[in-house]
């Protein structure tokens, strides 16, 4: 079996979009650009490794503005006669004339310093040992405007992924070069995005952790976390009863022991300052470049980063330059072309990324850091695909001012309508966390760095398991878009003392849909199929405070209310939207005891109990409705 982590780098480097780590293709590079590599240091003397392309006819005369990427997963090839087959977010900025700037993070790779995952942002620098990502940011585009010949004097940064964190970070530093900044599915808070959800943990994950979380010995271009004696050693691909063969999260420590943060995440289970101080958007005040954020409605990976931080910027200076932009995309892929755009079995176009990277990216980085500059750029607040209709549109503020908050009621017999019944009811179901539901049909996944297709899968196989409840609209007489946020607001009970709560808004497609010409598996059919439009996760014991959890009480009717995340979607004539809620999907989620312990990272076997939960037809699902 080949080793997982050598998938792991491969699979970074697609979907960052960074191209700076790829050598071969053809000699473009090599050609149009002068490479130079430098040690810049920082305010406490750190030194970062920092790789610059500058092109070849760059004079006094023809100066060009920089773009810069931060990033932890190396900027190689390193050497200074060793070319990178593309630069730039996309092929068509690479030809659109930048000098590049690719910057090695403290800790990692060739260069210096102690790693930590999501820097914590520091409200003061009062001494130059008050160090994080935003003074990093600071000190290198510092060095940068100085020392780099023949540029401009106006620098771009932009990054997906962690090294969109980078990049939303430096919009801290406030330096007055920085003119313009594009987070890409960036990271902003570790309790809410990537390795948990509203404080579930990601089991899907759980391969990552060398990654993450082994320090290098020091300087270097080798990836020194593939050490075999540090890496989980599956014995199956398939990655559901390997994971569930494992038990509790405990047991990992024969791999993770020494890993400080697969540690770190166990011993901090709740939202405590630990976690609190890898949060990004309360540190967004008086924002002064222009801010483009770019995400993906597929995103398994950063759906909450980017919405986060443009509402974050949204409140707290509405006179920012914030505009953001959401595809039909997984993780990074509006990075590269595919041709035709599908994602799972959904097909959505052809060259949507194309069009992302022309009309949108390109447009946005040439306005600030080539020509006015001024908020008259051209492109909206926000620029939504929506994944219903299958197309681009514009709004002058997201969520829509148009949009108008309804409830989506969980009525008797599996009914879901707009208005309350009169007659109250109930559903039940147990569930045991012996026995999980899957979150996918895809075994070929369970072993991956993210699960990328599970979020618009078709969801009939867990609909039709009787430890999942199935909501369902009446056929739709007229297309309806839900363009907003949605707010599941559950009343439930459990016979246990813990659960989680698992809500997913689905398309259910007419049974004579027909199947598109680009169908990835031969054995799916559309016809009344259930794609998942949106999903999220909410661990009952955070319903009233993440930072103190509560148990239940057994059999007692509970509020549990969480958001979703926002959507653009248009349910067509004939479709019916359907609502599922359950309590497991495994290996994405890692299984709650259901019996409420301190610290559920930490629950022995024993503790992992069956239950019996209850919704109750009160329940709601607050969606935005846009008018067509």
């Amino acid at each position: 079996m080949k080793k997982i982590f050598t998938l792991l780098s491969f699979i970074f480097v697609i979907n960052t979009g960074s191209y700076a780590q790829r050598s071969g293709g053809d000699n473009y590079v090599r050609e149009h650009f002068t490479k130079q590599e430098v040690y810049i240091i920082m305010r406490d003397g750190t030194k970062l490794f920092t790789a610059i392309y500058t092109p070849i006819d760059a004079t006094a005369n023809k100066k060009y503005p920089m773009l810069m990427q931060r990033t932890c997963y190396s900027v190689a090839p390193y050497g200074p006669d060793r070319y990178p087959g593309r630069l730039g977010p996309s092929e068509i900025m690479m030809h659109d004339g930048y000098i590049f700037v690719y910057q090695d993070v403290r800790g990692r790779w060739k260069s210096e310093g102690t790693w930590t995952n999501m820097t914590p942002e520091l409200d003061e620098h009062k001494t130059k040992k008050n160090i994080d990502e935003s003074t990093d940011t600071y000190d290198t585009i510092d060095w940068l405007v100085k020392n780099v010949n023949n540029n401009n004097g106006r620098i771009g940064q932009y990054g997906t992924s962690y090294p969109g964190f980078y990049t939303a970070a430096g919009i801290l530093s406030n330096h007055p070069a920085l003119k313009a900044s594009s987070p890409q599915a960036p990271i902003s808070d570790f309790f809410f995005d990537d390795f948990h959800h509203n404080g579930a943990f990601l089991e899907s994950y759980i391969f990552t952790f060398p990654t993450f979380g082994v320090q290098k010995k020091d300087t270097t271009s080798k990836a020194w976390y593939n050490d075999p004696a540090i890496n989980i050693k599956p014995t199956s691909r398939d990655g559901y009863q390997f994971l569930l063969d494992q038990g509790p999260l405990t047991n990992f420590n024969q791999w993770y022991k020494d890993n400080f943060f697969y540690q770190e995440t166990l011993n901090h289970p709740n939202y405590d300052a630990f976690w609190q101080a890898r949060s990004l958007p309360k540190h967004f005040k008086k924002v002064t470049p222009a801010v483009m954020l770019v995400g993906g409605w597929y995103d398994a990976e950063d759906l909450t980063g980017p919405l986060a931080i443009h509402r974050a910027i949204e409140k707290s200076d509405p006179n920012a330059y914030n505009t953001i932009v959401m595809g039909p995309f997984g993780h990074g892929r509006w990075g590269r072309e595919t041709g035709h755009t599908l994602h799972s079995n959904v097909y959505f176009g052809d060259s949507i990324a194309t069009f992302y990277q022309k009309n949108i990216e390109a447009k946005f980085f040439h306005h600030f850091l080539k020509g006015s500059g001024d908020k008259n750029s051209g492109l909206p607040n926000a620029y939504m695909y929506n994944t219903g209709s299958k197309k681009w549109q514009t709004f002058d503020k997201w969520p829509s001012l148009a949009a108008k908050h309804q409830k989506l009621y969980l009525g008797i017999n599996g009914k879901l309508s707009f208005s309350r019944l009169s007659k109250a009811s109930s559903a039940s179901f147990i569930s045991d966390p012996a026995k999980p539901v899957p979150y996918t049909e895809d075994n070929t996944t369970t072993e991956g760095f993210t699960p990328h297709n599970y979020m618009s899968e078709d969801q009939r196989f867990a609909g039709r398991r009787t430890d999942v409840l199935v909501f369902q609209s009446d056929v739709l007489k007229d297309d309806m878009t839900l363009g907003g946020e949605i707010i599941s607001h559950l009343k439930v009970a459990t016979t246990g003392s813990d659960a989680d709560w698992i809500v997913k808004l689905i398309d259910v497609y007419p049974g004579d849909e027909p199947n598109h010409l680009y169908m990835p598996h031969n054995n799916i059919i559309l016809a009344n199929y259930w794609q998942m439009v949106r999903s999220e996760i909410m661990p009952g014991r955070f319903r009233n405070s993440f930072e103190k959890p509560e148990a239940f009480i057994p059999g007692k009717k509970t509020d549990v209310n969480f958001r979703l995340q926002d959507v653009l979607h248009t349910f067509k004539k004939g479709h019916r939207i359907m609502i599922q809620i359950q309590s497991t999907a495994f290996p994405l989620w890692a299984r709650n005891p259901q019996k409420f312990v301190a610290n559920p990272y930490k629950a022995g076997a024993g503790d992992y109990i069956k239950a019996k939960h209850t919704v109750y037809s009160d329940s709601y699902i607050d969606v935005q409705v846009l008018n067509n």
